[in-house]
């Protein structure tokens, strides 16, 4: 096997990157057997005055994240400089990778490398730590050793408070940007979406508002911001009278969907763009900065995030990620009636209010116990180390019932026991914006002897990141996770657990695995 990609503690040697993001999925609670979490929330005035268990040493995840792509920037399988003991991200919880993947699988095709995102892969599957009684999170950090020498995947949870009953949330702005371009003609495009709409808006609360902007060559206002109460007939019509016309001004609909929400701003009330999408832009501006350049003011003064919806067979999965990026939200996809229904009718209800904004996370490794390190996924959502606290450097919006979980190859020193890891989360209150921080430790003693036969959650992570692994490895022929094992063998890993959980989110995972084995 050859492994690429790491971050060596000591010597002047191999580096590696870390980063990550923001909302949705995920819910669960309970405590997570293997877990070390701290109960303890500290409270700082975002002048850096905090320190962390270890020194920073560097720049080592590669300088403030700006939510961009760049060419010459390295993902995680690349040598990165300048090793040093940190590991910094802005939290996310994108799922997209993983239900496009699926998609494209069950079409009796292999996902293009590019577009697998192993922590969105991760991030889709419901975890069961800790939860906190408040806003805010819980910190918990566990891992197992691997059949690869010295290696060890761990895992770092966080877990937000469990979504309030629909009724006990704040009311709810929303405005839909919906795609009627000719491509969502397909079935499983827009038919889906209008489904879905009719079904949420029968579930929505008196006191919520929904406004519709469509777009095709060009973007219109169908339904301005418009009560719930009394007006579910007006709102249905709008739905209805949804049908694909022409190309795809993306561009257009983002700005005219956000200058509606403005427009319709609530007070008092969770303001969000949706976009239900392709995201096959070729009208227009087609470049993600460009277009939410364009809506800047809306999303910095207003506060008015962006949750990308995507949809269809060919999928511009790269834009859409890029909006969400941007845009402080976050993105998923849906391939048939379930998903959408789950989506729209369930999650979106149930979590639109927000219980941290520019949320980052930091895990610091123990030189005397750690040789080296790297972050799984996260490619672009780094954040320079010194940045942390720095509360002008963007980070992630995070709501109710959610979970983030990221996970990270480590190589231990033979023989070395002792204090292995901390996490440390920072957040700011939605409200008030004072920041907070909770951590979590990990000892080498807190490690499980395999991934295999560790806690339900960890072996679920670690099916799921080594899915991703050998997705994206097809192109280069070479793991990048310390004891991969191959598709055959993964399958089978996968079936056991899926037998054991009975999971109906396993079991579909299971099939995946067995399905890419096959076209591969």
């Amino acid at each position: 096997m050859t492994w690429h990609g790491t971050r060596r503690l000591g010597g002047a040697l191999l580096a590696l990157t870390a980063a990550s993001g923001l909302l949705l999925t995920g819910c669960g609670g309970g405590a997570d057997g293997g877990s070390r979490a701290s109960d303890t929330a500290y409270d700082h005035g975002g002048d850096g005055s905090a320190p962390l268990p270890a020194p920073d040493r560097g720049r080592g995840s590669g300088g403030q994240y700006d939510g961009e792509r760049h060419e010459d920037e390295q993902d995680s399988r690349e040598v990165a400089p300048d090793p040093d003991y940190l590991s910094t991200f802005a939290l996310d919880v994108d799922t997209a990778s993983y239900g496009y993947a699926r998609r494209t699988l069950d079409e009796g095709r292999l996902p293009d490398p590019s577009t697998v995102r192993p922590e969105e892969f991760v991030n889709s599957f419901r975890q069961d730590y800790d939860r906190p009684g408040g806003d805010g999170f819980t910190v918990t950090v566990d891992g197992a050793r691997t059949d690869e020498e010295d290696w060890s995947l761990v895992r770092v949870g966080l877990a937000t408070r469990p979504a309030e009953p629909s009724g006990d949330r704040p009311p709810a702005a929303l405005t839909f940007v919906i795609d009627i371009s000719g491509s969502m003609a397909e079935p499983g495009r827009l038919d889906l979406a209008r489904e879905s709409l009719a079904t949420m808006t029968d579930r929505l609360r008196d006191d919520d508002s929904v406004a519709i902007v469509t777009f095709s060559d060009e973007a219109e206002t169908v339904l301005p911001m418009t009560r719930l109460g009394g007006n579910r007939g007006e709102i249905h019509d709008a739905v209805d009278s949804l049908e694909p016309t022409d190309s795809t001004n993306l561009g257009a609909g983002v700005e005219t969907g956000y200058e509606t929400a403005v427009e319709g701003l609530r007070e008092g009330a969770t303001n969000r763009v949706v976009l239900v999408s392709d995201a096959l832009a070729n009208t227009g501006e087609t470049d993600a900065d460009a277009i939410l350049e364009r809506i800047a003011d809306s999303r910095r003064e207003h506060g008015i995030t962006l949750f990308g919806v995507g949809v269809g067979s060919d999928y511009g999965d790269a834009l859409m990620e890029r909006l969400a990026d941007k845009g402080d939200g976050h993105t998923v996809y849906v391939s048939d009636e379930e998903d959408a229904r789950e989506v729209f009718c369930e999650h979106l209800p149930r979590h639109i209010e927000l219980t941290a904004r520019d949320a980052k996370a930091q895990v610091s490794f123990d030189p005397e116990t750690v040789a080296e390190f790297r972050l799984v996924g996260y490619d672009n959502r780094r954040v320079a180390d010194e940045d942390f606290r720095d509360d002008r450097v963007d980070g992630g919006e995070v709501g109710p019932g959610h979970t983030v979980t990221a996970l990270y190859a480590v190589r231990t020193r033979a023989g070395a026991e002792g204090h292995l890891a901390t996490a440390t989360v920072r957040w700011l209150d939605p409200g008030s914006r004072t920041p907070h921080e909770e951590t979590g430790d990990l000892e080498t003693d807190g490690l499980a002897d395999s991934v295999w036969n560790a806690h339900r959650g960890l072996t679920v992570t670690a099916t799921a990141a080594y899915f991703a692994d050998a997705l994206r490895s097809f192109d280069h022929r070479h793991s990048d996770l310390p004891g991969a094992p191959g598709l055959g063998e993964l399958s089978e890993h996968a079936g056991l657990l899926a037998a054991r959980t009975e999971d109906q989110d396993i079991r579909e995972l299971a099939e995946a695995i067995r399905t890419a084995d096959r076209l591969g």
